[in-house]
């Protein structure tokens, strides 16, 4: 490829928009195609409501990690260092988006789920991270507003968060500055070379395929390997006579499920997520919400008197092994999709692989066992 090929870039969140300002800056001519792009020209208040713009905006590989998943563990923490750049990069562009460094507090709400932390907390150690075990008493230390009654956890200090509706509006603008094209049109077919939409067909050098859980609907290697996976948000804020949201990022496991607190600017707390099989269905339950609450009210009880302020569904796109597809498909379009839970924390290394492939260099460390055309039996 040549330093100015054109990039036809199937999808708006964060992986496409990622691609797109890093491809862009790199003196590549760039297009991202999005439905979702109706209504959010760059520099709107509200970029497209996507997966992303749902997401928590935990940046956590550590405390991600479970058996059997080590080559996730690895590319996530490879992109995990190139956070602190990616981030600084948006800054220069004139966009915060919001990189909090805090560390995350990992807590268990009965003997059961302490048992499930004891577990992690022995894998992290065999594998050489830096794990802290903090009896209940010790946690409150770090949180003095969490419940009583939790039975202990973990501090990981390394893992970050990011602010992700920032962090999407700040990449929307920045790829718009260095001239990034945006067409909010239906993508009905992607091929080597071409992106058919429903008003238009549009050809590039290149095509990156990064549209989350629709990616299977668009390129038959994808079909049986990339799937819907449901997840409820919410959005709650402090109010003045209530206790502040916690300063660290806290993951919790209540009863077997799990749930998250990140702390935003301004008293603004995100708390999530459920996880179901339902397709592509964004409704709110009455259950998925229920369970939220009454999880976070075990863990951080001044919760019960927040203001909520939004419910959310959101689709993400599951994979067969956990690991994205990044990588050439048999055809030659670009895969950037798969990404799971994971999108947010592996924008930095997947835009930097798509860039190595057009350039020809190598690929950051460890993107290999994400190629698309591996035997997820093997990973």
């Amino acid at each position: 490829m040549t330093d100015n090929s054109n990039l036809a870039i199937v999808g708006a969140g964060v992986i496409g928009l990622s691609v797109a300002w890093r491809a862009a800056a790199a003196g590549h001519r760039v297009t991202v195609l999005d439905p979702a792009l109706r209504g959010h020209p760059p520099g709107s208040a509200a970029p497209p409501p996507n997966a992303s713009w749902l997401a928590g905006g935990m940046l956590a590989p550590v405390t991600e990690a479970w058996f059997g998943e080590e080559a996730a563990l690895r590319l996530g923490e490879e992109s995990l260092r190139r956070w602190p750049d990616f981030a600084a990069d948006l800054r220069a562009e004139g966009h915060d988006p919001g990189l909090a460094t805090a560390g995350t507090l990992v807590v268990a709400a009965d003997a059961a789920d302490a048992e499930q932390l004891t577990e992690l907390a022995d894998y992290l150690e065999s594998l050489g991270r830096a794990v802290t075990r903090l009896p209940g008493r010790a946690l409150r230390r770090h949180e003095p507003g969490l419940g009583p009654a939790l039975r202990g956890g973990l501090l990981v200090p390394g893992d970050l968060a990011v602010d992700n509706r920032a962090l999407l509006t700040a990449m929307l603008a920045a790829g718009a500055r260095r001239g990034v094209r945006f067409v909010a049109e239906e993508v009905v077919e992607v091929g080597p070379g071409l992106v058919r939409t429903d008003g238009a067909t549009h050809r590039g050098d290149v095509v990156v395929l990064a549209a989350g859980a629709w990616s299977a609907r668009l390129h038959p290697e994808l079909a049986h390997r990339v799937r819907p996976l449901k997840g409820e948000i919410l959005r709650l804020r402090a109010r003045r006579t209530t206790l502040p949201p916690p300063g660290h990022t806290v993951r919790a496991v209540v009863e077997g499920r799990p749930c998250y607190l990140v702390p935003r600017a301004g008293g603004e707390l995100v708390l999530g997520a459920t996880q179901y099989e339902a397709g592509f269905d964004t409704t709110v339950t009455a259950r998925g919400v229920r369970e939220l609450l009454e999880s976070a009210e075990r863990v951080f009880p001044a919760i019960a008197e927040f203001e909520l302020v939004e419910t959310a569904a959101g689709v993400r796109a599951g994979s067969a092994d956990t690991l994205p597809y990044i990588g050439e498909l048999a055809d030659g379009v670009l895969a950037a999709t798969g990404h799971h839970r994971n999108g947010l924390l592996l924008a930095p290394v997947t835009a930097d692989a798509v860039l190595a492939l057009l350039s020809g260099g190598d690929p950051p460390p460890h993107v290999a066992a994400a190629h698309p055309l591996r035997s997820e039996e093997r990973v």
